[in-house]
């Protein structure tokens, strides 16, 4: 049969295989968007494919990704769950990522931002590869609780933390036992978010940014943008 670009090693065998002689520091990676149909392969196959660069070169250097970025997909893709599966790619030792969801453009699946992209990755490299005492990362998702109508979202890398909403919605929704989610309301509380609707009297769960589109309204003081998060696992 032919082999196109689309082969299964095509790639790998054209455009790494010949490189794997040389030294390198670490590498960088920029990828997802044809793996939305399928993410929970995705959640197998990337930290695979950085065991397997890294046995290659016999050597575990640094590897850094950037996650995907707000598009218009077809309806029913649900890229939010390929983005989840990025964040939880960043258990992998020596990795970080990138996150895009304020310099994305939801109408072209390759944004032409690529500059604050680049810079982005540069910053986890200047920490953790040259020992540069800076801001890496924007707030990361770490746990939350319920206070009677409210949840108490917290979260690392959370100094400074500020709200930008979008057209007057914070992109966050919040649900009860129903399981049915509705727009919320933000407030930053030092280094947490609190998160309520008035209609839903006893949540349970909240969402940030889960849609194809929905792009950022929650930063942290060096101005680096939190990843959709969910704080369910509801099919």
């Amino acid at each position: 049969s032919e082999v196109t670009s689309n082969s299964p090693t095509t790639l790998f065998n054209a455009m790494i295989n010949p490189i794997v002689p040389f030294k390198i520091r670490g590498a960088i990676w920029y990828q997802g968007e044809s793996n939305t149909y399928n993410p929970d392969r995705y959640k197998e196959l990337f930290p695979l494919m950085v065991e397997n660069w890294r046995n290659l070169w016999g050597d575990q250097f640094s590897f850094y990704f950037t996650q995907i970025a707000p598009y218009r997909y077809n309806e029913g893709t649900n890229s939010q769950f390929l983005r989840e599966a990025q964040f939880l790619s960043m258990s992998i030792p020596k990795s970080g990522m990138a996150v895009t969801l304020d310099i994305g453009n939801p109408l072209n699946i390759h944004p032409g931002n690529k500059k604050d992209v680049g810079e982005r990755l540069a910053l986890w490299a200047l920490l953790k590869d040259y020992n540069k005492n800076i801001s890496h990362s924007g707030p990361v998702y770490k746990s939350f609780s319920t206070d009677r109508s409210e949840i108490i979202l917290s979260f690392d890398h959370s100094d400074g933390l500020i709200l930008k909403p979008l057209s007057g919605k914070f992109n966050f929704q919040i649900a009860g036992d129903d399981k049915i989610f509705y727009e919320a309301t933000a407030v930053v509380n030092g280094t947490n978010i609190i998160v309520s609707s008035p209609k839903v009297k006893s949540p349970v769960a909240v969402r940030y940014c889960w849609s194809d589109t929905a792009e950022a309204t929650l930063f942290n003081g060096a101005g680096l943008p939190a990843s959709s998060f969910r704080t369910d696992k509801w099919k």
